[in-house]
């Protein structure tokens, strides 16, 4: 009886620390934003900015810039960033592994791989076009990274995935390249390998919103199925859970969400490993709690990147892939030395 009390309270105080949190995060997104949009290679008053969302005039260069090319680029980051922040989420969940990202699990390189043949071979492509197969693309590269795995003796160390996934990027990444200096398109493939949302329009926020939306929507609904798979099949099983249901619904939104990401802002890293794990140090093992509270926390991360990069050195601007690797590594390192051991 105690322990269910005690656990009611724990549970009580980690949803009142999760909406503190959501809250608090919003505000930081909304403010972060707002500076993103004044700030780039010419800087733009916030009364101007206030002006194009108030009274947009067509003929007004400043209220165009706002609208036309730094609305859809912020927006852009927040969506990708709490894309990959949430399929970094369930990719730990289901696999049980606290190295798991998109990035370095082969999606990101697999759709990468897919947009690179895009650009060479099919250059009428639209955009819809190159989304649908930087979707197969990303379920390529994971379906090489988990078959290579499981060819590797060593039970289920995180590490095996994490060998298997730098295996695969490097190759498909290799590959990417080739193409793109056989077919003339490098500079398009170097600006999707390195990382940005710069180029983001509107028509490519129109077509990725809705998928972002509803993989996130879908993966909070099979977040608390996650929550018991990260604690154990067994215990999955135990509690009723359809494991293999959750396991591939969970596989399509990543899926999803990890394509629609790299067709937008090219191949960004480290995103979903760091936030789920900042997530869940602030709000503990729930994947109820972890999935929405990584979505707010990785678009602060790439909208304040995104920020950095354009004004550390203006008018040139570094790639936000760049930006975020320089977080992400250490953290990578941190967690690969804590899973250290034998295969």
């Amino acid at each position: 009886m105690k322990n269910k009390v005690k656990a009611k309270k724990i549970n009580k105080s980690r949803s009142l620390i999760t909406t503190v949190i959501l809250i608090a995060g919003f505000i930081l997104l909304f403010i972060f934003m707002l500076i993103s949009i004044t700030q780039g290679a010419a800087a733009i008053p916030l009364s101007t900015v206030i002006e194009a969302f108030t009274n947009f005039d067509r003929d007004n260069s400043s209220h165009l810039l706002v609208m036309d090319m730094r609305l859809p680029r912020i927006i852009g980051a927040a969506f990708v960033g709490s894309g990959l922040a949430v399929a970094g989420a369930l990719m730990q969940g289901m696999t049980r592994n606290p190295l798991a990202d998109t990035g370095i699990m082969g999606l990101n390189s697999g759709a990468g791989l897919a947009v690179a043949i895009c650009f060479a071979y099919f250059k009428g492509a639209s955009y819809f076009q190159i989304v649908l197969v930087s979707f197969l693309g990303a379920a390529i590269g994971a379906a090489m990274v988990y078959i290579i795995s499981n060819l590797v003796p060593g039970n289920n160390h995180p590490m095996k995935l994490v060998l298997a996934g730098a295996t695969v990027s490097t190759l498909l990444s290799a590959l990417s390249q080739g193409i793109a200096l056989n077919s003339n398109v490098a500079l398009n493939v170097t600006f999707w390998t390195m990382g940005s949302v710069a180029g983001t329009n509107w028509n490519q926020i129109k077509l990725a919103l809705p998928v972002i939306v509803t993989a996130f929507i879908g993966s909070v609904v099979i977040s608390r199925g996650v929550s018991a798979i990260s604690m154990g099949e067994e215990v999955a099983l135990g509690l009723g859970v359809k494991i293999k249901l959750i396991k591939f619904l969970g596989t399509m939104f990543v899926v999803l969400l990890a394509g629609t990401s790299v067709a937008i802002a090219g191949a960004v890293t480290f995103i979903g490993m760091i936030i789920p794990h900042f997530s869940r140090f602030l709000v503990g093992p729930d994947y109820r709690l972890i999935i929405p509270v990584s979505a707010v926390l990785g678009a602060l991360l790439l909208v304040t990147a995104d920020l950095f990069s354009k004004t550390f050195s203006p008018p040139t601007e570094l790639p936000v892939g760049a930006v975020i690797a320089l977080l992400g590594v250490p953290v990578f390192l941190y967690f690969a030395r804590k899973q250290k051991g034998d295969l």
